[in-house]
């Protein structure tokens, strides 16, 4: 146990795309990886999630993976939107409950329900 408190020493940001349709809760099929914890562990503040372009409801799944398995963590709603010169296209930020840590070897990972494309950011920080 740390008798110290331990604060992250590095900023991190990871990011990907999603477009390949995975109607799976399961942790199977197309999931890709957002950002990989560091060689210590990663505190993750917040995940940004925006549409490319139009959206049907669907939702975007967030993934806990330890090294071997994928585990559902969180669901994310996606509205219809159609984008335009006077709409944004779907956004969406989460903020992780605090503190929300990802051990060494583990990744925060993530899939669309639908074959639209989005981009996800992660932000947090390297201990």
């Amino acid at each position: 146990m740390a008798t110290n408190p331990l604060f992250v020493g590095t900023p991190v940001v990871g990011s990907a795309q999603l477009s390949v349709a995975n109607t799976n809760r399961d942790g199977t099929g197309t999931i890709v990886t957002v950002l990989t914890a560091g060689t210590s562990g990663t505190r993750v503040e917040h995940v940004r999630i925006r549409a490319t372009g139009t959206t049907t409801a669907g939702v975007i799944r967030l993934y806990i993976h330890d090294g071997t398995t994928a585990r559902l963590y969180e669901e994310i709603l996606v509205s219809a939107v159609t984008p335009s010169t006077t709409t944004a296209s779907f956004t969406y930020q989460w903020t992780a409950p605090a503190p929300f840590i990802l051990p060494a070897t583990y990744s925060l990972r993530a899939s669309t329900h639908n074959a639209e494309a989005f981009n996800i950011v992660a932000m947090g920080g390297n201990f």
